[in-house]
């Protein structure tokens, strides 16, 4: 069954500049589909089609009927004095609906024995409970919970709260309402890696069909099957999630340019011999002037492949600053608090040269703060940091600003780098900045491009210590990986806070995780610091088998005293084995926060695990034996 069907889609915002040129495709019931494409390609304008917020110029939009349909984008217009919980409640309208018509029937049921009553009532009552009208405060709490939505925030004013906050509210609120089709347009965009996880899990749990636009790499390949991508206005196919759509775009465009370069090649060919035959032709041949003739139709007919185009990449070098000795930075009990909570305390920390690290935690756990803190923008509370010598801080902040937003982009050059106006527009260009873009004032470019402005204005600095604040949170999938182009080619310190996993999957080789005020130090990849987080937490006391029960045997007399001895032996091996269980489970709880010392740890109990086994399974196979023989064990 379709659910989600688009036929021959056109829209133009310009005269003359189609957005959507025949877009058609097709989402059927239950599916995972991943819409991508540049930013401007007219991803979100389907969905604004779709929902009916934006009419189109040409074609036909339609959703299966009778089931509802649930966008993530716009965050919709609340009354005044709507708390966080009313809105929350919204998505329980319906159900609302059918409980205030069930008090209402009961009360006229009481004054009216019309059969019609009970039967409305019965009905209602049976919707009621099958929709989950009797447990919307259970649906309401784990929601809020895996959202990171705490009960003082379902208290406050709607209005007063951010625009991501706003953003994880409205995607509650949509969850809740259990819509049969969900529409993302960038549904991690303001989530924090708890709350992202969790509404994975969701997804790929959730019974209706899905289709979602997002730069997150990561998020696209655990939760889609299928991608559409937008290009020049028209749908391209890739059966599969993000990595299989990456490796088929590149195979396809080799495709495409082998054969256009094997055509190229014939055209050339012929091409040679047609001007050779007009040559011959010249004589007053007219048979040889047929062919030439002849022959310059078939290479038009040739002419069927254009070149495949592949965007140019951004030429993103940092300015590298040689660095002497081994310290960058040295930590010794940082603390920090705000407001009366204590954002994080007891920090020691110390970062060597050459080291790549990804500072992790969940949205207020003071990432930011800790970043600004080292850059001298904040003061902590107590504590002490140094930083070596030679140290030369290069910083691309989470939100964008510049000085003089009216400048335009070549005067904000001009006057930041001391560069003069071809250095400035040449870089510029360097950066996808051309023509009259240049001219425009820094307040009208979009958050992705003054980040890719600042990014321009940082590539001049000569460098050590990089620390990124949200790099990637702004840019399309391409400009992400012009930026990951820069920082991989970049040999100095990295420190970086990200919610994009692929990038932190990428650059990482160290881990700090800012979680109950404290920092996790971690040595190694994203996917190593998973794995060891989930050891930790399905690691349980270790359970000792207990010695089977025996039966009652009839006691023999004789030859004992050497299975005496070998059953007290074997006792004391058990008593020594459990002493080393019970030291090596102290050890463990005094690394709690060194991943790479539990992990360890964990391996040598479970060797000292199959050991207390074995030397149980020993004494009960001695026990019974002395038994047997008419000792006592």
């Amino acid at each position: 069954m379709i659910d989600i069907s688009v036929s021959n889609l056109t829209k133009e915002f310009e005269v003359g500049k189609k957005i959507l040129d025949g877009l058609t495709f097709q989402v059927d019931q239950g599916e995972r589909v991943g819409l991508l494409g540049k930013n401007g390609a007219g991803k979100t304008t389907v969905f604004r089609i779709l929902t009916g917020a934006l009419d189109c110029d040409g074609g036909e939009v339609a959703t299966a009927p009778g089931k509802r349909l649930g966008l993530i984008s716009q965050i919709p217009v609340y009354p005044a004095g709507y708390t966080v919980e009313d809105v929350l409640q919204t998505a329980f309208e319906r159900l609302h609906a059918m409980e205030r018509e069930m008090a209402d029937l009961t009360a006229r049921m009481e004054t009216d024995s019309d059969p019609a009553l009970l039967r409305r009532y019965g009905s209602l009552s049976a919707a009621f409970e099958a929709g989950g009208g009797y447990d919307t405060a259970t649906a309401l709490n784990k929601v809020c919970n895996g959202l990171d939505i705490p009960p003082d925030m379902r208290a406050q004013q709607f209005a007063d709260l951010s625009g991501g906050e706003k953003t994880r509210i409205n995607l509650a609120r949509l969850i809740l309402e259990d819509t049969e089709i969900l529409l993302l347009d960038e549904p991690t965009n303001h989530l924090d890696l708890h709350a992202t996880e969790w509404l994975e899990d969701y997804l790929t749990r959730y019974k209706g069909t899905v289709l979602a636009i997002s730069h997150d790499r990561w998020f696209l390949d655990k939760v889609v099957r299928r991608c559409i991508e937008i290009d020049g206005g028209k749908a391209e196919f890739y059966e599969g999630g993000y990595t299989f759509y990456v490796e088929e775009k590149e195979r396809r465009y080799q495709e495409k340019l082998k054969q256009y370069e094997k055509e190229q090649a014939k055209i050339e060919q012929l091409e040679t011999a047609a001007e050779r035959l007009r040559v011959w032709a010249y004589s007053g041949n007219d048979k040889i002037f047929k062919r030439a003739q002849s022959m310059e139709k078939r290479i038009e007919r040739l002419r069927t492949t254009d070149k495949p185009k592949k965007d140019r990449r951004l030429e993103i070098h940092f300015g590298e600053r040689e660095f002497r000795g081994d310290e960058v930075l040295t930590v010794k009990e940082l603390k920090k608090s705000f407001d009366g909570r204590t954002l994080f305390d007891h920090v020691n920390l110390e970062v060597e040269g050459g080291e790549r690290i990804a500072l992790l935690g969940d949205n207020g756990a003071g990432k930011s703060t800790l970043l600004k803190i080292l850059l001298g923008e904040e003061q902590p509370d107590s504590g002490r940091l140094r930083m070596g010598p030679t140290v030369k801080i290069g910083y691309l902040p989470q939100i964008v600003k510049f000085a003089h937003p009216e400048r335009n982009l070549v005067d904000t050059l001009i006057y930041g780098l001391d560069v003069s106006t071809q250095t400035a527009r040449n870089r510029l260009a360097a950066f996808h900045f051309r023509g009259e873009d240049v001219f425009k004032p820094v307040s009208a470019l979009s958050g992705g491009e003054q980040s890719r402005l600042r990014l321009c204005m940082l590539m001049d600095e000569r460098i050590n210590l990089l620390i990124l604040d949200e790099p990637t949170n702004h840019l399309d999938v391409d400009s992400r990986a012009w930026i990951e182009e820069a920082v991989g080619d970049y040999e100095g310190n990295l420190l970086f806070v990200s919610h994009d996993r692929y990038f932190i999957n990428r650059f990482a080789g160290r881990i700090w995780m800012l979680e109950d005020g404290g920092i996790t130090d971690f040595q190694g990849t994203y996917e190593e610091f998973q794995a060891a987080r989930t050891r930790q937490s399905a690691a349980a006391p270790p359970q000792i088998p207990e010695p089977a029960p025996k039966k009652e045997k009839p006691k023999r007399p004789g030859g004992t005293k050497e299975l005496e001895k070998q059953v007290a032996a074997a006792e004391r091996a058990v008593g020594k084995a459990e002493e080393r269980m019970y030291e090596l489970t102290q050890a463990i709880e005094a690394a709690s926060s060194n991943y790479l010392k539990l992990q360890e740890l964990y391996e040598q109990r479970e060797a000292l695990e199959d050991e207390i086994r074995n030397l149980y399974a020993k004494w009960e196979e001695l026990a019974q034996a002395l038994e047997e023989a008419g000792g006592a064990p």
